[in-house]
């Protein structure tokens, strides 16, 4: 269920380049200004709605509107992390300004008519009208309704499962086993011998910690042993295919069928990509694709006998 389908997008080096010389005069700028002592700060403000045509700047005549900040603020390459809102504002501002000035100069310079170009816009307009298009289907698909129902039809046949906490040391034979159960069950603290002679690295510098597991996770024999014992308990020796180990159970709980609201995101995750899916295999079913670079499989007639 986790099948990343992020929307990409393409960063050109101009665009990193407007946004890290608005970052260095904004910060410039910022660094220049006085801390304001405590008593002078402003209150805080509730914040009002804003109008998407208000004009917050004009470029040789043409306005920029509070709409045409919405749309570069969607750009990854301005989420700007750590910096804060009034600072941003004025980066988003000034890169829409430098994006509004370029790309006037490009004009001129008749680069939006090369055939290069015109390729690449058609492509970047593919691109969105699809983001477009499997956003507005996926949200059919992913209602609290089909998420609750999808829940419904996943646990419908969970139940509750038992775990255990358990350590272990792992040797290569039964008398090292037998010197190992020797050792803690005279006193020695468990983790201390399992981070001292234990074989396996993924739990050797934990002492020999293995976390909650259930019974299927573990292969038989070792499974056998955690579970039949109890907590605070310690194994004799117990082969497996990986060597021999002593045990000790730690602890033991019942594992809860998981509520909707731990499974909620997961399900929605699995909602969203299941619909894009079946978005994109509809649209090639329903489709008249031709394959240039693939040979047509033609019927050979049967050699006559």
């Amino acid at each position: 269920m986790h099948i990343d389908l992020p929307r990409a997008s393409r960063i050109s080096l101009a665009r990193v380049s407007f946004v890290a010389l608005g970052l260095a005069l904004s910060g410039s700028a910022f660094a220049q200004s006085p801390p304001m002592p405590p008593s002078a700060l402003p209150a805080p403000t509730v914040a009002k709605p804003v109008d998407p045509n208000a004009i917050v700047a004009r470029v040789d005549g043409t306005p920029i509107t509070e709409s045409d900040l919405a749309v570069a603020q969607e750009d990854p390459a301005l989420s700007l992390p750590n910096t804060e809102e009034a600072q941003k504002r004025g980066i988003l501002i000034g890169y829409v300004i430098d994006l509004k000035l370029g790309a006037k100069a490009a004009e001129a310079a008749k680069l939006g008519d090369t055939p290069e170009f015109q390729k690449r816009l058609a492509y970047l307009r593919d691109k969105l009208l699809v983001d477009e298009y499997l956003e507005r289907e996926t949200k059919k698909a992913t209602s609290p309704e089909a998420a609750r129902a999808l829940y419904d039809e996943t646990v419908k046949d969970m139940k509750p499962e038992d775990e255990v906490r358990a350590r272990h040391i792992l040797v290569t034979s039964e008398d090292e086993a037998k010197k190992v159960e020797t050792r803690v069950k005279g006193g020695e603290d468990f983790a201390k011998v399992a981070a001292d002679v234990s074989s396996d690295p993924g739990s050797k510098s934990e002492g020999g910690e293995l976390g909650f597991f259930t019974k299927d996770r573990m292969v038989g024999p070792f499974a056998e042993a955690a579970f039949a014992m109890k907590p605070g308990e310690i194994s004799q020796p117990v082969k497996s295919q990986f060597g021999w180990h002593v045990i000790q159970t730690e602890e033991r709980r019942t594992k809860p069928v998981p509520p909707f609201d731990e499974m909620k995101e997961q399900i929605d995750q699995y909602l969203t990509r299941k619909a894009q899916q079946d978005v994109v295999l509809a649209l090639r079913q329903n489709g008249k694709v031709q394959r240039m670079d693939q040979p047509t499989t033609a019927t050979v007639p049967a050699p006559k006998p």
